[in-house]
């Protein structure tokens, strides 16, 4: 497993907090992220989306239009110069109204199943990635998989349940100010990396 990945939460993280978004216009690019985010992918990183999508399970929306969602996200991206890789969701609640979706399982996050089996699909190593989220559940998960994690500290957690995984590598205010921070880590981790980093940012790789 070569890859490396970052892993980002959906909604209150990549983008803008919803109740529940079904709709493509609901989800809304926080700002400033399509630079570093460039700059990350231009080293070879993987942006893959983890997102726990229980509004299935309760029957708010279906498959079709969760589709139409991840669409418009590659879109948006797009338009800032960032590839969307993949989008990993759970479905599931144990609470839900929609029966093939009512159950337990161990793709909903805390739990590390998503992440799991993006490594297994991409062949991603887990120890050189990160997960980037807005809440602890997040947290947990990228902790549990092996990851190193951001808590992007906007509002999104209000509960604040501690726990054996629940502390993340970093904490920061904004959602680019995480992706900025990872860059950062990155560069002075592997001078390779800062090389490439100087050079995508010397031919404006994202700007």
């Amino acid at each position: 497993m070569n890859n490396r990945a970052l892993f980002v939460d959906r909604d209150g993280t990549l983008v803008q907090a919803r109740h529940y978004p079904s709709r493509p216009e609901d989800l809304i690019l926080f700002e400033s992220i399509g630079e570093p985010l460039a700059l990350l992918q231009a080293t070879g990183f993987l942006l893959v989306v983890i997102t726990n999508q229980s509004g299935l399970a309760h029957g708010y929306f279906d498959e079709t239009a969760l589709q139409r969602m991840n669409a418009h996200l590659h879109v948006e991206l797009e338009k800032l110069g960032v590839r969307l890789d993949a989008v990993y969701y759970c479905p599931h609640h144990p609470d839900g109204s929609v029966a093939t979706y009512a159950i337990e399982c161990n793709c909903r996050k805390p739990r590390p199943g998503l992440l799991e089996r993006a490594a297994r699909d991409l062949q991603i190593d887990l120890k050189h990635s990160w997960f980037v989220g807005d809440i602890l559940h997040d947290v947990e998960a990228g902790n549990r998989a092996g990851c190193r994690t951001v808590l992007v500290n906007n509002g999104g957690e209000t509960e604040w349940i501690a726990g054996p995984y629940r502390t993340p590598t970093f904490t920061v205010l904004s959602t680019a100010e995480a992706f900025t921070k990872i860059a950062a880590e990155e560069r002075l981790a592997n001078p390779a990396v800062n090389s490439q980093l100087r050079i995508a940012s010397e031919i404006g790789v994202g700007l």
